[in-house]
């Protein structure tokens, strides 16, 4: 484990590399799990407030679980989370030509139309980060899905790019640009003394 700051990140976020391969796993990390994507409490409002722009990019399946369900939905295990449909798709999913599932928000943000991007968790994906139970200590792991991240293992592989780097932009959204200076710096160092 590495310690930065308050947060403790796992040896692998450094070791292991990592690059989506949407063309192979389809967007499955938006289909499959446990429940929907983990929500910060904060991002609930988040939601609320670029919801009006993202509706219009959803299906008529999704509007109607929406409908049913709300915009979020409280999870026993998992706490806030995003609805889904029949316990498989995001209801913020959506399915482009090639049949590749895409988040509605995120495409809603590059289109210009909402300035938040999308779920800090699904952003992190592969990394997941939970908190202590007194919430003072923050650990990150890096725990992709054994079948669907597969092809994203080798991709990383052949272009040698480590997780912590093909997640920079979560990694400083979550945590800020210092810690995130701070675990390059580690990983070198780590990296030279092998």
């Amino acid at each position: 484990m590495i310690a930065i700051e308050h947060v403790l990140v796992s040896d692998q976020i450094v070791s292991e590399q990592f690059v989506c391969d949407l063309n192979k796993c389809k967007g499955a990390c938006c289909v499959d799990g446990d429940a929907g994507a983990p929500l910060d409490k904060e991002e609930l409002k988040s939601i609320d407030e670029v919801f009006d722009k993202v509706f219009p990019y959803l299906n008529s399946e999704s509007k109607n679980e929406i409908e049913k369900q709300g915009r979020y939905v409280y999870d026993k295990e998992f706490g806030w989370v995003t609805p889904t449909i029949k316990s498989k798709i995001c209801v913020y999913g959506i399915t482009d030509i090639n049949g590749i599932v895409k988040c509605g928000i995120e495409q809603a943000y590059i289109d210009g139309k909402v300035k938040w991007k999308k779920p800090i968790s699904c952003h992190l994906f592969p990394v997941i980060v939970k908190k202590s139970s007194n919430g003072n200590t923050e650990y990150a792991n890096y725990e992709p899905r054994e079948d669907s991240c597969k092809a994203a293992c080798s991709l990383g592989k052949k272009l040698k790019v480590p997780v912590y780097q093909f997640l920079k932009e979560p990694l400083i959204r979550k945590f800020g640009k210092s810690f995130y200076e701070a675990l390059d710096a580690t990983a070198v160092h780590l990296k030279s003394i092998k």
